[in-house]
């Protein structure tokens, strides 16, 4: 084998190992510790207060926002703008400008990706199950969309001991006064 197809080899598992721990970091199994989420089938894409056509979601969502919230993408961690925000505010949604989350309520769980205690509203977030990646997971979809926004686990800190790992992306940060 020459040093071309060797170089080659060790970069395709280079990536393949980094994309394992990416999904890992913000993978892992939740026990159902439900609080006060409303937990709705995988069938989630029903009757929401603001449903928009794809079509539509692009042209009010910037192309990574679109990737993330319509598509259920997943963004690259430590390269987004919010992991490392320790800024004062209100973390809004990309698609609607509704509360989410609060940096009071932030903390660094050391994945990558902006992570959260609790939402503001507990019901401004729904809990889905979730068996993408041969993994059973709770994601979180805005209440008023059904659009993605993370996964939501109970690996957190005090007080609620939970995790809501949440997407850049899908989000819009609104500096306190």
């Amino acid at each position: 084998m020459n040093n071309v197809n060797k170089n080659m080899r060790k970069a395709l598992i280079l990536i393949a190992v980094f994309s394992i721990s990416a999904l890992a970091a913000c993978s892992q199994t939740s026990n159902n510790n439900k609080k006060n989420q409303a937990l709705i089938s995988s069938a989630k894409k029903g009757n929401f207060p603001v449903t928009k056509s794809d079509e539509q979601w692009k042209k009010i969502l910037s192309p990574i926002s679109y990737e993330i919230m319509v598509k259920e993408g997943t963004e690259p961690p430590y390269k987004n703008p919010y992991y490392n925000n320790h800024e004062k505010g209100i973390y809004v949604s990309a698609a609607t400008g509704e509360k989410l989350f609060s940096s009071e309520d932030k903390f660094d769980s050391g994945t990558g990706w902006p992570s959260f205690t609790k939402p503001t509203d507990d019901k401004s977030v729904i809990w889905v199950k979730d068996n993408s990646y041969g993994m059973t997971r709770d994601e979180v979809i805005e209440a008023k969309t059904g659009l993605h926004l993370g996964h939501v686990f109970n690996d957190g800190p005090g007080p609620t001991g939970l995790r809501y790992c949440i997407n850049s992306a899908a989000l819009k940060f609104i500096p306190a006064k």
